[in-house]
């Protein structure tokens, strides 16, 4: 595969690289600056206007730890859970966050590129025992929590998502939010969801992908085409990833999904097939792969 865009280069694919499918969700916040968690008052009351009642379990400078005690929910019908949001420390940056696949992809990013050569610090966010949630509300907490910690670290300027390899700046975190027609599932896409796109050296062929559904227990997609516009493509993933967000995975190989047509119409008069697959570009996972009928490529 080749990274789109003016500069193409040939990128060399670790098969042994393995999806993080811990069920949980690690961001990295990123800075120009060593920052400091703010105290311990303050910081529960910004995470608690946002998520609700939140109980402070630990504070040090080694780790803040949060009981989100308006998440809790049952499991199995008998186990209350309460999900933990941990923080911790500041430290550099001493290693490249992304590798050459996650690099190509900055360009369908606005301002990752900058955020990640000016920042050299980051604070790392994440969730605990949050895996037997139903999908919708562990998806809705992830992003209260993702607005909150924008709130109580104004220094941030950007956050990477290592579920999905992916950058984001603070200004594209902040449109989002702020885009009041935007279904909360195509924000939680936007924001933690890679969507992913590639050209085949030497070929017409294109394919693209998602990266980071199986945090919420998803399969994520893909695509192995030619002959369409990727953009309407990706619009198209944008919509069966919406609807696994909303519905599960009630899909089976073999089942059929409304496709497009030669207009870029999503129509049920076309129907391309879904059939789970090992994905074509790392990380090594289970996907569902949307055979396109006369635009596939490959073997089918």
């Amino acid at each position: 595969m080749a990274q789109t865009g003016s500069k193409k280069k040939v990128l060399k694919q670790d098969l042994s690289l393995k999806e993080n499918s811990s069920g949980k969700i690690v961001m990295s916040l990123l800075f120009r600056e060593e920052t400091p968690f703010p105290g311990s008052e303050a910081l529960q009351k910004a995470l608690g206007s946002h998520l609700g009642p939140v109980t402070a379990m630990k504070y040090s400078d080694k780790m803040a730890a949060f009981a989100a005690e308006g998440f809790s929910y049952s499991l199995n019908g008998d186990q209350e859970l309460t999900p933990q949001l941990l923080l911790l420390p500041c430290i550099p940056v001493d290693e490249p966050l992304l590798d050459d696949v996650a690099a190509s992809q900055l360009a369908r990013s606005p301002g990752a590129a900058e955020v990640l050569e000016n920042c050299h610090y980051q604070i790392v966010a994440t969730d605990l025992l949050a895996t037997g949630m139903d999908r919708r509300q562990h998806a809705h907490m992830l992003l209260v929590f993702l607005k909150a910690l924008m709130e109580v670290f104004p220094a941030c300027e950007g956050v990477f998502f290592s579920n999905s390899q992916k950058v984001i700046s603070r200004q594209f975190i902040a449109d989002t939010f702020e885009d009041a027609e935007m279904p909360e599932s195509i924000k939680f896409i936007e924001l933690f969801i890679s969507i992913r796109f590639f050209r085949q050296e030497g070929s017409g062929d294109f394919l693209v992908d998602s990266l980071g559904m199986g945090a919420l227990d998803l399969p994520d997609v893909q695509y192995h085409f030619h002959g369409m516009e990727p953009d309407q493509v990706i619009a198209h993933a944008f919509g069966i990833l919406s609807y696994m967000h909303d519905h599960g995975c009630t899909m089976k190989s073999g089942d059929t999904f409304d496709g497009l047509d030669s207009d870029y119409e999503m129509t049920e008069r076309v129907q391309w097939e879904l059939n789970f697959e090992n994905a074509l570009v790392q990380p090594v996972r289970e996907v569902i792969d949307i055979n396109m009928g006369p635009y596939a490529s490959g073997n089918r």
